[in-house]
């Protein structure tokens, strides 16, 4: 899977994700603001763990393609080690692990009703953006380009998501976690399809850089010290206008969205 489809296409999930926990917490809110507890997950009324067979699908998917680019060429060793520049693909396939594990026991826990089920499925997917953050830090991808500034920005996201999930877990009735919470899996899918675009498309690629074939992997080199700073530059502006973009959507969907349902919330109670 190229580096382009699998940031979008791995964008494009947790943004379609964080988008649908956003509009139901919402929701939620709107219509029991009194008595409002966030789920883990939310059910569907069509198929009840739509969200989780979703994320299971999609992380089994992420999981073949990595592990057919690692094994893609015969290892050369009889002790088949795994070379440097196939280790990333092993760790992207662990990260989807981590996800698909996720969210089957969170299937497994609300079919045998467990008293825990609800701290232990949020405890499952902290574990798995706990992970996903410590993968993405330390990971073999160069640390010092231009990749390397998407993925400090991208921490930062993942720990609102690890911090928020962890707390939830002990204030479940609190909207605001549950709404950043939310807010934050979007942002992190958004993140990664601009990721994705910026940097594997020669046409938005700063001035001064240019996509370079190392090792099976283009990677985005810069000419030199000054052109690496300012396309960093560049890429911190990036962040900090999505930022801006994703609050505004967040806060402006809330105040539509509790508006209509709080209306109908009125006529029903006329009723």
């Amino acid at each position: 899977m190229t580096k382009l489809f699998g940031h979008v296409a791995l964008g494009f999930t947790f943004s379609s994700l964080g988008l649908w926990r956003l509009f139901n917490n919402i929701k939620l809110h709107s219509l029991h603001p009194n008595s409002f507890t966030s789920p883990p997950w939310f059910p569907s009324k069509i198929i009840r763990h739509i969200e989780l067979f979703s994320l299971m699908a999609v992380s089994s998917i992420f999981i073949a393609s990595d592990l057919y680019w690692g094994f893609r060429i015969p290892l050369h060793n009889s002790d088949l080690i795994i070379p440097l520049n196939r280790v990333r693909h092993f760790e992207h396939a662990t990260i989807s692990l981590n996800f698909f594990t996720y969210a089957a026991f969170a299937i497994i826990l609300d079919k045998i009703g467990s008293k825990a089920h609800y701290a232990l499925t949020l405890f499952l997917e902290a574990i798995a953006f706990g992970q996903e953050l410590l993968l993405i830090h330390f990971h073999s991808a160069d640390h010092k380009g231009v990749e390397s500034q998407y993925h400090l920005l991208l921490q930062i996201i993942l720990l609102v998501s690890l911090i928020t999930t962890l707390m939830t877990i002990g204030h479940p009735q609190n909207f605001l976690l549950s709404f950043v919470r939310s807010t934050s899996i979007t942002f992190n899918g958004v993140w990664l399809i601009v990721t994705g675009f910026m940097l594997w498309t020669p046409a938005l690629i700063p001035k001064g850089c240019f996509i370079n074939l190392e090792e099976e992997h283009q990677v985005v080199r810069c000419l030199g010290d000054e052109d690496l700073l300012r396309a960093k530059s560049l890429v911190n502006l990036q962040f900090s206008w999505f930022l801006i973009a994703i609050t505004v959507f967040s806060v402006s969907s809330y105040l539509v969205l509790d508006k209509i349902y709080d209306e109908k919330l009125d006529y029903s109670t006329l009723s």
